[in-house]
């Protein structure tokens, strides 16, 4: 049986190439997204499996030339397809595992992630890993350009009570892991958890 990381990369290697292609129109959703999050010029934020790095144009034009964009994924073939998208001009790129990042704690002003919750193996774990690298007060947002419902129906899925990003499921996930959640959304054009690292 594969590992949790195998996974993951199996299934985003075998999709990496054409995966913008997929998803062509979610620019605005991303800067929406992106600006709810109240990103300040000279901001350090890192986007948590970054994928493609569709959110890195929207995080460095909020945090300026004088801000730190950094972006992390697991997969080399989504990294790279990152570069040939030339979002790497946008910020550094890492290949790492977001539960054991090679960053100072409380470095961070602020941590994004788009459709990443579902993909942590370790929810718990690996987000007070993102909570150990941000400072006191510093933001989570919790991203995906479609809601929970919208998503599952393109999956040909249903919803169910144990999905992580149920409200009632991550607010104490997250509130267990150093974040204290500050608003939630869930509609069919975009799902939008924000939280606050606590003391």
């Amino acid at each position: 049986m594969k590992d949790d990381h195998a996974r993951v990369q199996e299934f985003f290697t075998a999709r990496a190439a054409g995966w913008d292609t997929r998803f062509p129109d979610d620019g605005p959703a991303y800067a929406a997204a992106v600006a709810a999050l109240g990103l300040r010029r000279g901001d350090r934020v890192l986007d948590a499996g970054c994928g493609t790095g569709r959110a890195l144009p929207p995080l460095r034009a909020a945090v300026g030339p004088s801000g730190v964009v950094l972006g992390a994924d697991l997969t080399w073939a989504m990294l790279e397809a990152a570069v040939r998208a030339g979002r790497d001009r946008e910020g550094q790129l890492l290949r790492t595992d977001v539960a054991r990042l090679p960053l100072g704690t409380a470095t961070l002003d602020a941590v994004f992630g788009a459709g990443l919750v579902s993909h942590l193996p370790q929810p718990a774990t690996d987000l007070r890993e993102l909570a150990r690298v941000v400072r006191p007060g510093g933001l989570l947002a919790l991203f995906h350009p479609i809601g929970r419902r919208a998503l599952a129906s393109r999956q040909g899925r249903e919803i169910t009570p144990e999905d992580l990003r149920a409200e009632p499921n991550l607010r104490p996930l997250l509130a267990g892991s150093g974040w204290r959640m500050t608003s939630y959304v869930d509609e069919d054009t975009r799902f939008l958890a924000l939280a606050v690292r606590t003391d």
